[in-house]
């Protein structure tokens, strides 16, 4: 990891400890009720590796808190400036694509809003998430491809799309230019249901 990703893998293990004791769980019952391995949350409370966006997603949910108060301090203020360099990069591609949380809200419904970019040949695949979740996402630059549940829509810059996220979904790039798209989710009822799958996207 590079000294960011480092400096944000710390916050995140302080901030799912803090969470987990707040609870007076063992990390055992973390384990559990997130449904990720006790090694897992090990390493993630360390601060020692870049948890995939989908074992962020079952901690935050289970812990009941929503992912973006993992990456960020909890806001003391009405409002909040988060400046373009302060974004959280959760996910980065092979040939340099990255997927950046801009900002988020508190649970229990909580809106996350992302800044993805996709190299020629990238493709993000997302697990399916909490039930009644919905995504929006606008083409910036480029063209991406998602599929959804078996459904491709192919979408160039200014095409917007939105859909139930409770599915298995994956944003890709087939072709020979970088493509950026905005991307905003909303789960709702963080904290209620959590998440059972056994693997990461």
């Amino acid at each position: 990891m590079d000294e960011s990703a480092e400096t944000l893998a710390r916050a995140i293990g302080t901030r799912v400890k803090h969470e987990r004791r707040a609870k007076a769980w063992t990390l055992d019952q973390l384990a559990a009720h997130a449904g990720v391995s006790r090694r897992m949350v090990v390493n993630v409370e360390q601060g020692s590796v870049n948890p995939s966006v989908g074992t962020l997603l079952r901690l935050s949910d289970a812990l009941g808190v929503g992912l973006p108060a993992l990456v960020e301090p909890p806001a003391a203020k009405v409002a909040k400036v988060i400046r373009r360099e302060d974004g959280a990069v959760l996910w980065t591609g092979a040939a340099g694509g990255r997927g950046v949380l801009v900002a988020g809200t508190e649970p229990p419904n909580v809106v996350e809003l992302w800044d993805w970019t996709l190299s020629p040949g990238e493709r993000h695949t997302s697990e399916a998430h909490a039930a009644g979740t919905r995504e929006l996402l606008q083409v910036q630059q480029g063209t991406i491809t998602v599929e959804v549940d078996g459904d491709a829509h192919t979408l160039e810059g200014g095409d917007a799309l939105t859909f139930y996220g409770d599915v298995d979904h994956s944003y890709s790039n087939a072709s020979h230019a970088l493509a950026r798209f905005t991307l905003a989710v909303y789960e709702p009822g963080v904290g209620h249901a959590h998440r059972t799958e056994t693997h990461d996207a």
